[in-house]
């Protein structure tokens, strides 16, 4: 066997938040601006508890059937914070998504199981994955976290399995609506993507229904044209 001297290429996990009835005609234009680029199905996180009318339903499982990934995202994607930490976490992350952080462990893992059953009632297929909004998954108990319908959960840091395994990934964002966002979220992703290279660890790209009319689309542009390898989520399914 011939061995290669090419360096291994570099990987990174793309999805698409906050696909939700009032963003569907956003996140499909964002899968249009991908595809023309020859990216393949992204994991699509999708919210739940919302008035999803039967025809958005159908176009979610068309999407799913096309290879992308649902991915169950919250149930309602927002909140009201009342907790000290829960509005500080709103003011500097999260605004008022953050729903996991309202709820002790019994309402997390509620909410888990609300979510679930949601996607089964409408026939969508999910896999072992939840991504809770702003990647809070809030205040669960190792136990109730065992009695979760998913295995695999996603939060700021990378992936922590059922039995709390912790997965570091990097992570890029490109949500800025004011330019202290934007300067703050620069800085970050040119760490984050500089974290991937040198440790050989698959980046996360995440990307909001808005991004391509915000303030760092040129930054979005410029990561996702690296000529990354991409995977899926379904690449960490051994550590289940």
């Amino acid at each position: 066997m011939i061995k290669s001297d090419q360096e291994p290429q570099d990987q990174a996990i793309i999805s698409i938040h906050d696909l939700m009835p009032h963003t569907m005609d956003r996140v499909e234009a964002i899968l249009d601006w991908l595809k023309e680029k020859s990216i393949p199905p992204v994991s699509l996180l999708v919210v739940p508890g919302l008035d999803w009318k039967s025809s958005q339903i159908d176009q979610i499982r068309v999407l799913a059937a096309a290879g992308h990934p649902i991915v169950p995202h919250g149930w309602i994607h927002h909140t009201r914070p009342r907790r000290l930490y829960h509005r500080l976490h709103a003011a500097v992350i999260s605004r008022d998504v953050a729903e996991h952080l309202d709820l002790d462990s019994a309402g997390v893992l509620a909410l888990l199981q609300r979510s679930r059953a949601w996607f089964e009632k409408n026939e969508i297929p999910v896999g072992d994955l939840y991504i809770p909004p702003s990647w809070a998954l809030g205040s669960i108990t190792q136990d109730d976290l065992k009695a979760a319908p998913f295995s695999l959960f996603e939060t700021t840091t990378g992936l922590l399995t059922q039995s709390c395994l912790k997965i570091p990934l990097p992570l890029v964002g490109f949500e800025a609506d004011t330019p202290l966002r934007q300067h703050f979220l620069s800085w970050w992703n040119k760490t984050q993507v500089n974290k991937a290279r040198k440790s050989g660890l698959p980046l996360r790209i995440s990307i909001h229904p808005d991004d391509l009319n915000l303030l760092l689309r040129q930054q979005l542009e410029e990561i996702i044209s690296v000529d990354w390898e991409f995977i899926g989520y379904d690449s960490f399914r051994a550590l289940l």
